[in-house]
């Protein structure tokens, strides 16, 4: 009697426990006001899903626009295809690759296997199907407009008939894709072309676009995309000088370098001096002055350099008479300048967005919130080169984990416009830079 008793109690036990097991309510997905059965991606590298310098297949896979329309799917989401390189030339353009860490620098090497090129010129393999992933690396606002510049961008030639090479323009290109909702995030290529030259203007594709010239070629493509009374998401303009190709190399750790390296001199190692095509200092040639850490230096500036003598055996960037040159770096007015472009572009992106009812994924806040770090998940994100996860090793595009965070980003934005119920992406199953 006694053992049936225990045993009654027991199950009894069990049964509440069982009873008072929280449940998950997974939110069955829908596209509330929005409708997802036709959607492209219009963009550039960012929209590709470039990485690492270079466009490859891996990266092709986690674009952010791909991770967005598989959340669609269940939501009435068609099919979302990306102009992917196949197997054999899976490394694409080709892209760097981290081998290692040296006296803590990076050893980077180039990937140059199973790469794409179809002919000497540098031409790509073509691939012409239907796609929805319009994304062109180097495409900028202006230039989407000139129907010539097919013909110069590779990326773009790729997805061009022969016959349109060089008279068929992305804008026209971009507009023809039947859609039903659509991501737009161009604009990027307009200020960072200028900024990654060290603000030394050599081409249309290193020159600012004009602000009024933006306003109303970006007014004209989104008139043209929500024609039929399309919704979308229009993206922000990350703050391009928050970005690792900016924030890595410092004036300060190019000192300390330089004294390191050259110990019995450092008491005489005392700035970095660079070009400033607006620096008019007493006692130096024109255009040169001292650096300071208002100066941004590239992540690609050949550190080697620094401290070698010229013919005449001064010290390369540890005397006025033998500065770093200007395309190294941006100096704080040029700063200053982009930072005055991309404040003028983003706030043409919102005001459009406001009269289309778009969705707006304000990217340049969220960039800088990353940048300061986020907790995903108990995992910490932030900007920094090589470690942070969210960026990738050329330190201006993203990894896969920073295109999840984007696409997440993406998604809050759509669910709260238009009243929609997409599931966030797990950002953590995604990794950052590959380490050897």
């Amino acid at each position: 009697m006694k053992r049936s008793i225990i045993a009654a109690f027991y199950t009894l036990l069990v049964l509440l426990v069982v009873s008072c097991k929280p449940s998950i309510n997974t939110p069955t997905p829908s596209s509330g006001t929005a409708d997802f059965s036709k959607y492209i991606a219009v963009g550039n590298s960012l929209t590709a899903g470039f990485a690492d310098g270079g466009l490859y297949l891996e990266g092709q896979k986690v674009a952010f626009p791909n991770l967005l329309a598989e959340q669609m799917k269940g939501a009435g989401g068609g099919a979302f295809t990306s102009p992917f390189f196949d197997e054999a030339h899976l490394n694409g353009s080709g892209y760097l690759k981290l081998t290692g860490i040296n006296n803590g620098s990076p050893v980077l090497e180039e990937v140059n296997d199973k790469l794409a090129y179809r002919n000497q010129a540098g031409n790509l393999i073509k691939y012409t199907e239907p796609i929805q992933n319009l994304g062109v690396p180097g495409m900028r606002l202006d230039l989407a407009f000139i129907a010539p510049f097919g013909a110069l961008n590779n990326y773009f030639e790729r997805l061009l008939l022969d016959a349109e090479v060089g008279s068929k323009s992305y804008f026209n290109y971009a507009i023809n894709h039947d859609h039903t909702f659509f991501t737009f995030w161009l604009g990027n290529n307009d200020v960072l072309g200028f900024a990654t030259a060290g603000g030394v203007v050599t081409g249309p594709t290193s020159q600012l676009t004009d602000k009024s010239t933006f306003a109303s070629l970006y007014t004209a493509f989104i008139n043209e995309l929500t024609a039929k009374g399309q919704n979308g998401v229009i993206a922000t303009i990350p703050d391009v000088t928050a970005i690792p190709f900016f924030t890595t190399v410092t004036i300060d750790a190019l000192l300390a370098g330089a004294k390191a390296a050259a110990p019995d001199m450092a008491s005489q190692i005392n700035a970095i001096f660079i070009q400033d095509k607006t620096a008019t200092v007493p006692g130096f040639p024109a255009g040169v002055r001292q650096a300071t850490n208002e100066d941004l230096v590239v992540l690609n500036f050949p550190t080697e350099k620094l401290g070698q003598p010229n013919p005449e055996g001064v010290f390369y960037g540890l005397h006025p008479a033998n500065p770093m040159e200007d395309q190294y770096i941006l100096d704080k007015a040029e700063v200053a300048r982009v930072k005055d472009y991309v404040s003028s572009y983003n706030e043409t992106i919102r005001n459009i967005g406001e009269e289309k009812g778009l969705a707006l994924a304000d990217v340049y806040s969220y960039l800088n919130q990353v940048k300061s770090s986020i907790i995903v998940n108990g995992a910490e994100i932030n900007s920094t080169f090589i470690t942070g996860g969210a960026f990738s090793l050329d330190g201006i595009h993203l990894t896969p984990k920073g295109n999840a965070l984007i696409a997440n980003l993406f998604i809050r934005e759509i669910n709260k416009t238009f009243n929609a119920k997409l599931s966030n992406i797990d950002v953590n199953k995604y990794r950052g830079v590959k380490f050897p």
